[in-house]
């Protein structure tokens, strides 16, 4: 079956996740929220989440499954040179998140951890672009101290969330802003933060903080012990975070860290730009113009997001546009 890409894609918002979000989604997409508890929109997903049932995957307007139909055809979704070198795997998602609330501390497994004791090759390192922040808003990320492995276990049994975020470094956010998300470090988004999520292609977080959950469900089905081994407990200085929270010039959004995982740029296009093809996902932060292919053209505005495929060979922005492009490890 032939694959009619680039691809407007519309919402894709997993019903009754742990916490509460999605109003700035809804905002910025200019669409209904579909419930209190929809912060996470999947974009371009083949990723489901950690319980399964095929949440979270993106459906293309043919009705398969765009897993499927990479699976069917990796060569024209991802190009040669990315299918030698990691099969038929994306290697990257993309998601919208908007917190009504603080999120839960937790931390995401790195790739070692997860083939050792999670049955599969790929762990959990993320990055953020901010598209909007209350004046307040903030995130928690990595420890101020050092944390013996015994004080962790205390707070997971007391469920002491005040203490796990007293030890943890206070990072602001602002609209604009971005942060890396080495795999192994605690951390947690405070409320009203929009933004997008770059990441590894799994739904893999090992919860301290659990609140209601299960406690299989917030340690993934591992004991306390194991479930903790990945978690950094040194000391992640200032001067670490600084750097996580660079780019290495206007429109590389983060810094070198981060290739081995995925790529963004962020776009000013002020009349028309080319772009090289590639597997992409392209969401517009701000104004309007089009997409153009060898075959038409999509229109865009703020809050469009569009699925790019090797095989569509080079792309034209056209407009007054500001757009990030992600994309899997260069």
């Amino acid at each position: 079956m032939t694959t009619e890409t680039p691809v407007l894609l519309g919402p894709n918002q997993p019903l009754d996740r742990p916490y509460r979000g999605g109003a700035g989604i809804a905002r910025f997409r200019g669409t209904p929220q579909p419930s209190p508890f929809t912060p996470e929109d999947f974009v371009g997903s083949t990723t489901e989440v950690f319980a399964g049932g095929g949440v979270g995957l993106t459906v293309l307007p043919d009705g398969r499954m765009l897993r499927d139909a990479v699976a069917a055809d990796p060569v024209f979704f991802l190009g040669p040179h990315h299918v030698e070198r990691f099969g038929a795997r994306t290697m990257l998602l993309v998601k919208l998140l908007d917190t009504a609330e603080r999120l839960f501390v937790h931390y995401h497994p790195d790739d070692a951890f997860a083939a050792r004791h999670l049955g599969g090759p790929l762990g959990k390192t993320e990055a953020w672009a901010v598209i909007e922040a209350e004046p307040d808003a903030y995130a928690a990320l990595g420890f101020r101290r050092p944390v013996a492995s015994t004080e962790v276990e205390a707070w997971w049994a007391g469920q002491d969330a005040d203490a796990m975020l007293a030890a943890m470094n206070r990072v602001p956010l602002a609209a604009g802003d971005t942060l890396l998300v080495p795999a192994g470090l605690a951390h947690a988004i405070g409320p009203g933060v929009t933004l997008v999520e770059l990441q590894q292609p799994t739904d893999l977080s090992i919860l301290i903080e659990r609140r209601s959950l299960p406690e299989r469900d917030a340690l993934l089905g591992l004991d306390l012990s194991t479930a903790i081994g990945g978690l950094v407990r040194e000391v992640t200085p200032e001067e670490r975070i600084y750097a996580l929270r660079q780019g290495r010039d206007a429109e590389t959004l983060f810094p070198a860290d981060a290739d081995p995982f995925f790529a963004a740029e962020r776009l000013h296009v002020s009349g028309s730009r080319e772009l090289e093809p590639g597997f992409s996902v392209l969401v517009v932060l701000d104004g309007t113009g089009a997409l153009q292919t060898a075959t038409g053209s999509l229109p865009l505005r703020r809050g469009s997001t569009v699925l790019t495929a090797h095989g569509d060979g080079p792309l034209g922005l056209s407009g007054e546009l500001d757009v990030i492009r992600c994309r899997p490890p260069q």
